[in-house]
């Protein structure tokens, strides 16, 4: 059973206040090349992925934490702990294929979720990185997945 969430955070205005600022946050780190919008709370890095959308076949772009691991990049599908995945982890089952800006590099990468085995081993160095994914994954029932993006 989760922890509950924090007093707020289950109001339905929260995923719309989520996707505001996603888009600002796109905005403004593709006009300054991530000088604006590259970093998180306590400096966690920040990238842009863009998925295709597996209804729209439309572009989607997300600002996310990432973590460099060798050539790899590997991002989080915490959407906050939220009981649902969130849309460009469902776009990434459906069409692995996307680009992934960090700063101003655009990386051509295919998505896979991580094993349990790689899942156990990245997720320590993802919590050094940003502590609150371990508020997430307590907060919801769902085993919140890893995403590896690997040069294609």
């Amino acid at each position: 059973m989760p922890k509950p969430r924090p007093d707020g955070l289950d109001s339905p205005l929260v995923p719309r206040i989520m996707r505001w600022m996603s888009h600002a946050n796109t905005w403004l780190y593709q006009k300054s090349g991530g000088r604006v919008g590259g970093r998180f709370l306590r400096g966690a890095p920040v990238c842009l992925l863009t998925t295709t959308g597996r209804k729209s076949g439309e572009p989607r772009t997300t600002p996310l934490l990432y973590l460099k691991h060798g050539d790899q990049v590997v991002v989080v599908a915490s959407q906050g702990g939220m009981p649902k995945h969130p849309q460009w982890y469902l776009n990434l089952q459906a069409t692995p294929e996307c680009e992934v800006q960090i700063r101003k590099a655009t990386l051509r990468l295919r998505a896979r979720t991580a094993s349990p085995e790689e899942r156990t081993a990245l997720w320590p160095k993802l919590l050094e990185m940003y502590s609150d994914f371990e508020d997430y994954q307590s907060w919801t029932d769902r085993v919140i997945p890893v995403v590896i993006l690997e040069p294609r």
